[in-house]
């Protein structure tokens, strides 16, 4: 073999091993690259996820915690429950949680039975309750429906802008059968009761 053939050869064997050294760098360079973009993508995903729900409970749901007996067996105390409010209207049958000025701390959670325009009449002699003509079928219920202290002097029709409530446990609910709660501004009310979500186990539906 030739000399400069035999050096040619030792100069490629010895440029071998700083090619091979160059191309691990360049491969560890990408792999921490693609991790970093990994955690990058991932936090922008979380945060994106964690802005959309601030702005869900904020503008379209809240919560509520229902404190009291007066919604028994429908509600207990301590049922959370997940409230709709975005472009809400009350309808007859809607459980409701409401703030009440400063007669109250906590806001009141009881169901709807007559909005405005409608006509509401109580028999305090048969219990029922007759909405525009009709009497209610109320199977969700508790108790009697009895006429409470300070009784409520109940317009012949609901003005627009307020609604009737009464809790389902009749006769164990302060409502707008007294003059303590009366009538709801529907301004007053925080949103409509959809979801109970705490116990775990009456997880669903709060309407049967």
């Amino acid at each position: 073999m030739s000399k400069e053939k035999k050096k040619l050869n030792e100069e490629k064997a010895d440029s071998s091993p700083a090619k091979t050294k160059t191309d691990g760098a360049a491969e560890s360079g990408e792999e921490e690259f693609s991790f970093t973009r990994f955690i990058f993508d991932w936090a922008s995903y979380f945060m994106t996820a964690l802005i959309i729900v601030v702005i869900m409970l904020t503008f379209v749901f809240r919560q509520a915690t229902v404190s009291g007996s007066s919604m028994t067996d429908t509600l207990k105390s301590g049922d959370r429950l997940i409230l709709s409010n975005f472009m809400y209207s009350p309808k007859c049958g809607d459980i409701i949680v409401a703030s009440h000025g400063n007669n109250f701390s906590q806001p009141i959670v009881k169901r709807v039975i007559a909005t405005g325009g409608q006509s509401i009449s109580i028999n305090y002699n048969t219990y029922e309750v007759s909405v525009d003509g009709v009497v209610l079928q109320e199977d969700y219920i508790k108790g009697k429906t009895v006429k409470l202290s300070h009784p409520l002097d109940i317009p012949d029709v609901i003005p627009e802008g307020y609604v009737f409530v009464m809790g389902d446990n009749r006769e164990g609910s302060l409502d707008s059968r007294s003059t303590e709660i009366g009538l709801i501004p529907v301004e007053n009310i925080i949103g409509k009761a959809e979801i109970r979500v705490y116990p775990l186990n009456s997880f669903g539906s709060v309407y049967k």
